[in-house]
């Protein structure tokens, strides 16, 4: 079978393929175990690396998610199963909002109707986010049944993603599944456009002897999970029979709820013989505004009863970095 990925020269894309090469295999179309035997890598930018596989054809196409044409040329077999999380960010999709509705909900509507147009019902995995919670009625604990009520262009986006995909699923055009996502830790390279983008650095930059503000109040709480259980998540999501699913095809992946504080701790007292860069708090106004519309904490029940993995928290996650991307 072909996987295609989305975003697929982004941080989790390019864990994905390597991880999906690992496995070699996926759940087909026919409900039957499959080998993988071609993987798209799909993004607005080529990938730094590619991996490699034998007997794997392994092809990076970059262009604009937001032309139907392109989209359809990348899903052109019906035993095919796509991840899609080409996305425009937080910050990004609050400063132009033509961009984050072109990309996160154009771009997604062709995926889903290129999906659509192939033989069967082809397995589709996208990415949401807890973004798509907030408004002046949130909880303090959102989880699978809380109602969303975005407060940013890019929750939005991603709430109506996770509409589409129950109906999309309900009418029988594909097998839709929505991940929800916490903010996922701990990225390396450059800052991107997210407002969550601090809860990386505020890792990665001291790890590698950079001084580092953090742009929010210690006291401020977040939903975090590592990106190795995210990456297992995306693929059990994928494995899951569609009626352990039924007509709520979204599901928030597990989380720990952690404060700017906590992390700032556990990078600080974090047992790894390296020199720190300077940790300081200077709280900015654009990023706390975006932020403070977010659930300060999730419940995650659906994905513990559907057997979901998690990590142990940030002091693994901090190992797994150091391992993955400081050692290697």
């Amino acid at each position: 079978m072909k996987v295609v990925i989305t975003g697929g020269a982004g941080f989790i894309g390019f864990r994905l393929v390597k991880r999906l090469l690992e496995v070699g295999e996926l759940t087909g179309p026919d409900g039957n175990k499959q080998a993988i035997d071609a993987v798209t890598l799909f993004d607005v930018c080529e990938p730094l690396d590619q991996p490699q596989k034998e007997g794997v054809t392994i092809k990076a196409v970059t262009g604009d998610i937001s032309n139907g044409a392109t989209v359809r040329d990348l899903i052109d077999r019906d035993d095919i199963s796509v991840f899609h999380l080409a996305s425009v960010v937080s910050g990004g999709g609050e400063k132009d909002f033509d961009l984050a509705m072109r990309v996160n909900l154009d771009g997604g509507r062709h995926i889903m109707e290129a999906v659509r147009a192939r033989a069967g019902q082809p397995r589709l995995v996208i990415a949401s986010s807890i973004a798509t919670f907030g408004g002046m009625h949130m909880t303090n604990i959102v989880g699978d049944m809380t109602k969303q009520t975005p407060q940013t262009t890019y929750g939005i986006t991603k709430a109506i993603s996770e509409l589409l995909i129950n109906d999309y699923t309900r009418k029988g055009f594909l097998d839709g599944r929505s991940a929800r996502l916490p903010t996922v830790i701990i990225r390396p390279g450059k800052p991107n456009a997210a407002a969550s983008s601090f809860a990386s650095a505020v890792f990665r930059e001291p790890l590698t002897g950079v001084d580092y503000i953090v742009p929010v109040p210690e006291t401020t709480p977040m939903p975090i999970l590592g990106y190795r259980a995210i990456v297992e998540g995306l693929i059990h999501l994928h494995e899951l029979h569609s009626d352990q699913l039924g007509d709520d095809r979204g599901v928030g992946l597990p989380s720990h709820t952690v404060t700017a504080g906590d992390m700032i701790q556990a990078v600080t007292s974090f047992d790894s013989n390296r020199r720190l860069g300077k940790i300081t708090v200077q709280p900015d106004p654009f990023i706390v505004d975006i932020v403070k519309t977010w659930p300060p904490d999730a419940e995650w029940h659906r994905a513990q009863s559907l057997s979901f993995p998690v990590d142990g928290g940030l002091n693994e996650i901090i190992g797994n970095f150091i391992e993955d991307y400081l050692d290697a």
